[in-house]
């Protein structure tokens, strides 16, 4: 046995001898893989004060970016597995970037513990455009192939998904355009430099008197915008956005994931929280460690059937 499985027996062991119920008993760093300011940030930081009221220590926050996340996550299982390491985590990213190339980690070796929301997938349109429905532009796409152009955040990403698989839906050939992340998107939208973006409801939330959006990629209308329809609604069965999560270093015993994977729920739980996220324009989900696998599992094969189909894989 070597060194890191001594240790991590000897951790494992400590706490099965140790109740877990006075979990945690000083601040938790919180790492987030990208930099400040993007909605992984954004939601960090509405946890955070829920954190605090509710378990009575801090979540401090960090950033490890690069790589799209990948310097982060290929970085997780190296910290300490006591349950005061915790990082964010992203889909479709630790699912993709696997399979691109080398990026020194494998999604299997992500130990998440709860996916707490996603930013759901929508088609947006600038107030004064020609496309008031759903419809029209797909009309529009079907008479013009390839000159309907969208903006969206990067290939690869969920937008980028979301695009290549309605386009088959709805059987029309359309033009991604990929910037690098949401901001740049949008302003290329609110540019005319693109007809659409398939950006995110936050989107929607964020520039409310400039944009309007078709539709979302949700199983219910979001309750922010309730005279927006759903894709589902329209007969595609599209329901995707940037799922996010938290994983921790795969040693951390099994008795402080499931604790953490509690208290995630019970933040999610909160009405106040709910409230604070769904203005926001995000979308609360309550996927915890054991259901963790089978989501995975399910989406994987969303995504990489995606990114095969949009020549993002081979």
């Amino acid at each position: 046995m070597n060194k890191m499985a001594v240790a991590a027996f000897a951790l494992a062991a400590t706490f099965s001898m140790t109740s877990v119920a006075e979990y945690p008993e000083k601040s938790v760093n919180y790492v987030i893989p990208f930099g400040p300011g993007g909605e992984s940030d954004i939601t960090a930081r509405h946890q955070q004060s829920f954190f605090k009221g509710k378990f009575g220590q801090e979540l401090v926050i960090s950033y490890k970016p690069g790589g799209g996340g990948a310097v982060g996550w290929s970085q997780l299982n190296r910290m300490t597995p006591d349950g005061y390491n915790i990082m964010g985590i992203n889909l479709p990213h630790i699912i993709v970037k696997p399979q691109q190339k080398d990026v020194g980690f494998k999604t299997d070796e992500i130990v998440g513990v709860y996916i707490f929301h996603y930013t759901p997938d929508a088609i947006v349109v600038k107030n004064d455009s020609p496309f008031k429905t759903l419809q029209d532009l797909i009309d529009y796409a079907k008479a013009n192939p390839k000159k309907t152009t969208f903006s969206g955040s990067g290939k690869g990403t969920a937008n980028h998904l979301a695009q290549v698989r309605f386009d088959k839906m709805a059987g029309i050939q359309t033009t991604y355009v990929a910037f690098k992340g949401t901001g740049k998107a949008v302003t290329a939208l609110l540019g005319s430099q693109v007809k659409a973006e398939w950006g995110y409801t936050s989107v929607g939330a964020k520039h409310a008197d400039k944009v309007r959006m078709l539709a979302v990629a949700m199983d219910e209308r979001h309750p922010k915008f309730p005279e927006v329809p759903t894709f589902k609604e329209l007969g595609f069965d599209l329901v995707s956005g940037a799922y996010r999560g938290i994983a921790v270093p795969k040693d951390t015993p099994k008795a402080l994931q499931q604790k953490l994977s509690d208290m995630i729920g019970k933040i999610n739980a909160d009405p106040a929280f709910k409230a604070k996220m769904e203005n926001d324009g995000m979308a609360l989900l309550d996927i915890d460690k054991a259901a963790y696998p089978a989501f995975i599992d399910k989406m994987t094969d969303v995504y990489l059937n995606a990114a095969r189909e949009g020549g993002i894989l081979q």
